[in-house]
């Protein structure tokens, strides 16, 4: 906490004392829109015949395109670097799951900036960087919040949303849901950040019936009806963001950007480019990229094919809203306000991508300069001249072993600059006032014996099966502030299974047991085609009692015996108020 509040007053402090400060009505509004897993061909202007995406199409006509831009290969990498201006592995961001998806809290993301400038922040979808205060959202910036911290959800219809601290049922369709509530967000008073981040394409594949049929009848398969529907909603829906800005008066004195977050889940039409989601080959990193801010005399349809990224969302935003960037910040990326006022081509860049397959190890990794792409992999290492070879047809690695060496060496320079602070997620946080309910969910556990995930790998929502008699699942937290909390596991248990538990936290012990039959309930899931995640339940939730949690660093510790068919969701801690 200490160095992030001393470093947020020295920017506060800064930008009073900046010459280009400007007062709130001179401040230009800020709409970020970030989809997911929408890959660089899944637009219209990218010359997609098969989507229909006309006011994608439309902004496209009136924004400056970024031809050549860049992300991670996966989401919360993506979106560590979006909010911060920083290399994710320098913010601790390392995976998708098992909390090396949560950024240190000492990160000052876009949010925190434009608030003390000002602004209100806003964000209204996919997080994925961390679930429990002060790594979630109103943690790191947004005095709003509808979304999802996790990964993905697991059901887009009527589904129970987080609104800052508290669960919120919505009605209908997840994507619109977003975009309502977005558009009532723009049109209070005062400047804003409004940070879109849907949740679609990303499976699972949920649609309503008038987009999935649309492109059914063109003769396309389940999954890709569904995609393609996924993205027409969303064309959909940003065409009734920019009727919003219009109608409200706020068009012109809106920066609109529109990026995806890594190369689309699938294979399909992507523009020839080499490689999908979860690569570091073109196919999986780069993305459509659109920036709209009329009071700016730009030439509107200008493509340019500078290279760019991530990282260099924040430093741009920062100046355009006369947002100087301290150098305690250690941004990573750079302004392209000259870039694109100026359009000329920056050739001296390099961008640096990495990637985790399930282990973390210097590679898979990547180097790009405006004309080579060095890919490392453990199976090959591969170079390519990306202005001739932009499919990535001819491997140049043997006929230019000094630029490889040359590369490699950059890279591996680059990684031991990003990762001098480690990559061990920092652990879960309790005892911090104003927060009611703090969850410890099954794939945030640090340890695990005999005990498996139900969907393998442990993504989001996933849940223990197969427990032993005495199998232990272990989770880290630090308590900033002794409090007491009702404890509650959501498991299930077959017929005639009544498995105990037991849950440990320093020398504290409490024991809960299934006397009556305790079976979680399978949700309606309406997926257009099978999916990979595992499948939503109503989960019972069976109290183990109260706790006083003294201050410090401690093991959640839950140990089951007797647990035929036992499934453990998470545990689950209530903060008992006390009057003061």
């Amino acid at each position: 906490m200490y160095r992030t509040c001393s470093l947020l007053v020295i920017v506060f402090f800064h930008l009073q004392c900046s010459p280009e400060h400007q007062t709130n009505r001179d401040l230009p509004n800020i709409l970020l829109i970030l989809t997911d897993d929408q890959g660089w061909g899944d637009v219209g202007f990218h010359d997609n015949s098969s989507v229909q995406t006309p006011n994608l199409d439309k902004l496209a006509g009136e924004s400056v395109e970024f031809t050549r831009f860049y992300v991670s290969p996966v989401c919360a990498p993506t979106r560590a670097s979006l909010l911060t201006g920083r290399y994710h592995l320098a913010t601790g961001v390392s995976w998708v799951t098992h909390r090396r998806e949560v950024m240190r809290e000492s990160e000052v993301t876009i949010a925190e900036l434009l608030k003390a400038h000002g602004y209100r922040t806003g964000l209204f979808g996919k997080w994925h960087n961390g679930k429990q205060f002060p790594h979630d959202p109103n943690g790191q910036g947004f005095s709003e919040f509808l979304g999802f911290e996790e990964g993905h959800f697991n059901n887009y219809f009527d589904a129970l949303m987080t609104h800052n601290q508290r669960t919120a049922a919505t009605t209908g369709y997840l994507p619109d849901v977003l975009t309502d509530s977005a558009i009532s967000f723009m049109q209070r008073e005062g400047p804003f950040f409004c940070y879109l981040a849907y949740n679609t394409p990303h499976s699972p594949f949920q649609v309503p019936d008038a987009y999935f049929d649309l492109y059914k009848d063109q003769g396309l398969d389940d999954k890709m009806a569904a995609v393609y529907g996924m993205v027409t909603n969303i064309d959909d829906n940003i065409g009734r963001l920019m009727k919003a800005l219009e109608n409200s008066g706020k068009h012109r004195e809106t920066i609109v950007v529109f990026l995806s977050d890594n190369g689309p889940n699938g294979h399909r039409y992507n523009g020839g480019f080499k490689g999908i989601k979860a690569h570091v080959d073109e196919g999986g990193v780069r993305v459509p990229f659109l920036i709209r801010y009329p009071e700016r005399s730009w030439d509107n349809g200008t493509q340019i094919s500078s290279m760019a990224a991530h990282i260099d969302v924040l430093p741009t935003l920062a100046e355009f809203t006369g947002l100087s960037l301290p150098d305690s910040l250690e941004v990573h990326g750079k302004s392209l306000v000259g870039t694109i006022e100026k359009q000329y081509t920056d050739t001296s860049r390099y961008f640096f991508t990495h990637h985790v397959r399930r282990a973390f190890d210097t590679i898979p990794g990547a180097v790009r300069t405006n004309r080579f792409l060095l890919s490392l992999k453990p199976e090959d290492t591969s170079l390519y001249d990306l202005i001739n070879d932009p499919f990535q047809k001819t491997d140049l690695v043997d006929s230019m072993p000094e630029q490889v060496l040359q590369l490699k060496k950059k890279y591996h320079d680059w990684f031991a600059r990003v990762t001098k602070e480690g990559i061990e997620p920092e652990p879960v946080e309790i005892g911090h006032s104003g927060i009611p309910v703090v969850e410890f969910p099954a794939q945030e556990v640090t340890s695990r014996e005999n005990v498996r995930f139900k969907g393998s790998e442990g993504w989001a929502n996933d849940y223990l099966i197969d427990w032993k008699d005495g199998s232990t699942v272990t989770w880290t937290f630090r308590s900033v502030a002794a409090k007491e909390y009702e404890i509650l596991v959501q498991a299930s248990c077959g017929a005639g299974a009544y498995p105990q538990i037991n849950l440990r936290i320093g020398e504290q012990d409490l024991t809960g047991s299934f006397d009556t039959l305790t079976i979680k309930r399978p949700m309606e899931s309406p997926d257009r085609v099978k999916r990979g995640e595992v499948y939503e339940y109503n989960w019972p939730e069976v109290s183990m009692g109260k706790m006083i949690i003294s201050e410090g660093v401690n093991r959640l510790e839950l140990t089951a015996h007797d647990p035929y068919d036992l499934e453990v969701k998470s545990v689950i801690l209530k903060l008992i108020e006390h009057d003061e």
